[in-house]
């Protein structure tokens, strides 16, 4: 599904993003760590995907945003010359196709 050479590390409680999300360029996604929510056309778990010039105060500041219930990786694996923000806008796009909508976080 992802381009050789991309890879995503295992998720991790969004909390604990300020000792295991990297201080650099990258692509994070968040998930719920339970359940599912509805989306226009089916259920996922997916409510946030991006790019950050810092991914590690990116999750931060999602995490002081969002403190329970949601987890997270990044990217742990590059090859030289994957365009991240096109990574990052492919995936989100391929989220927006398969549920209707972009993903978010539940209100």
């Amino acid at each position: 599904r992802y381009p050789i050479g991309v890879r995503f590390c295992p998720w991790y409680p969004l909390a604990a993003a300020g000792t295991l999300a990297p201080a650099g360029e990258g692509v994070l996604q968040i998930r719920l760590a339970e359940g599912l929510i509805d989306y226009a056309t089916g259920k996922s778990a997916m409510v946030h995907y991006e790019h950050a010039r810092d991914v590690r105060a990116a999750a931060l500041a999602l995490a002081a945003a969002h403190p329970h219930g949601y987890v997270c990786r990044h990217l742990e694996e590059v090859s030289l010359g994957v365009d991240l923000v096109a990574f990052h806008a492919k995936v989100r796009e391929e989220f927006v196709r398969r549920f209707g909508s972009p993903p978010a976080f539940p209100s």
